[in-house]
């Protein structure tokens, strides 16, 4: 099965979509995090970004502003939501991300305060920036 893949993401923060990932060891998120190596429970606010905006690692321990659900929250970037490579064991099976993804913990949806049993858990329409 061929993916599409992306080297770029819009070229600055702006609209995108939060889908939700483990950052815990064992969780769907494949291997411990892009910017360290380092593993984070899902009641951590972190979020891994596009390759394109993730831009190699330059936006790693900085902390964004996440707004969705008619909240703000804020979280820390410590992965890479790989848009080139995918389906591999160190991608957890599963396919390269789209261009325009904040992948984001458990903690980032309890505090844009959308739950389990809401249609969007797992995908949604956000804005985010630096």
């Amino acid at each position: 099965v061929d993916y599409p893949q992306y080297t770029c993401s819009p070229s600055s923060a702006g609209s995108a979509f939060l889908t939700l990932n483990s950052f815990q060891e064992g969780g769907d998120g494949g291997g411990g995090g892009a910017c360290n190596g380092s593993f984070y429970p899902d009641s951590e606010p972190v979020v891994a970004l596009s390759t394109g905006w993730y831009n190699g690692g330059s936006r790693c321990g900085r902390t964004i502003t996440i707004n969705g659900n008619g909240r703000s929250t804020t979280a820390t970037v410590v992965d890479e939501c790989d848009s080139v490579h995918g389906c591999d064991a160190d991608h957890a099976g599963q396919p390269p991300c789209r261009n325009n993804i904040v992948d984001g913990s458990k903690a980032v949806w309890d505090a844009l305060g959308v739950s389990q049993d809401d249609p969007r858990y797992g995908e949604m329409s956000i804005t985010w920036n630096d």
